[in-house]
């Protein structure tokens, strides 16, 4: 097979050439969706990489789902995180991740894997309270990624689904990334770039942030929100503009919600969504993935 490779031995530079062909064969192999079986084979017996300071490592698991959320890999992300539900979201060596924490969740964001994402997240509910609030609310490097939460990526690339995802199964819509915007205001700036494309996604994600933010929610916006009266009204509508300012109190229909969707603990989301007493045009998106 032109992906065959043997073990790597020594530390010059030909071990080195070496390495970095066993690894592009390993994210090959990964790129065709080649089987889970196969697979792991190759990444507990045969794939080296380099990593800084000359080490030769094999793949970790935690290595191996970020490529397979970077291909789509559904049946490999999955065994991975069945398998090995902890050490597949630890955090990858420095040659993967710049900053000391796990990525994958702003991963499978960035790469809109809404199938993967949602068995992240249900891995994650399995972790300790501590472990899973620090998976869910990882705050991304400063230098690359701005202090952004998955949250933040989410709203800043206008993924719904991935949105209502993150905030059902108990990511924090309060936090503020390194320039001090929370997640509305990342939103608020992509629903203000003119021309307005995608406005209907941007409108779906402001309506699901309606439902988890705070009613007294400091953002950075407001003010702007507020000296540019018309124009927002215009962009978002005047009774979204009135409830985001604080001039009306949330619709009763938002306030519903609210409470409905604080029935629902993470650990059934979004499943449960099909059981609440709403007619289906009325709830916030039809997510329908397998448990």
């Amino acid at each position: 097979m032109p992906w065959s490779v043997r073990w790597v031995g020594g530390c010059g530079a030909q071990s080195q050439k070496q390495c970095k062909k066993s690894s592009f064969a390993f994210y090959q192999a990964v790129r065709d969706l080649l089987p889970v079986w196969f697979l792991e084979d190759m990444r507990t017996m045969e794939v080296f990489h380099w990593e800084d300071g000359g080490k030769v490592s094999v793949y970790s698991p935690s290595e191996a789902l970020l490529y397979a959320l970077v291909h789509d890999h559904q049946p490999y992300a999955r065994h991975l995180l069945t398998k090995f539900p902890q050490s597949a979201l630890a955090v990858p060596s420095q040659s993967f991740s710049c900053c000391q924490s796990a990525p994958h969740l702003a991963m499978a964001v960035r790469y809109n894997r809404v199938r993967v994402l949602f068995r992240i997240l249900k891995a994650i509910q399995a972790l300790p309270p501590n472990d899973r609030a620090a998976h869910l609310d990882r705050q991304g490097c400063s230098r690359v990624e701005g202090g952004k939460t998955a949250l933040h990526t989410a709203c800043e690339l206008v993924r719904p689904e991935c949105l209502l995802l993150l905030l059902g199964h108990g990511a924090s819509p309060c936090l503020q990334d390194s320039a001090g915007n929370t997640p509305l205001d990342t939103l608020l700036q992509q629903i203000s770039h003119m021309p307005a494309a995608n406005m209907r996604a941007k409108l779906l994600c402001l309506d699901c942030l309606f439902f988890f933010v705070p009613q007294d929610l400091k953002f950075a916006m407001k003010q702007q929100l507020l000296d540019n009266r018309q124009q927002w009204q215009d962009l978002v509508g005047e009774s979204r503009f009135q409830c985001l300012v604080g001039l009306v109190p949330p619709s009763l229909f938002i306030g519903a919600m609210r409470v409905l969707i604080r029935t629902i603990s993470p650990e059934h989301f979004p499943e449960a969504l099909d059981n609440l007493p709403l007619p289906h045009f009325l709830k916030p998106l039809d997510l329908k993935l397998e448990s």
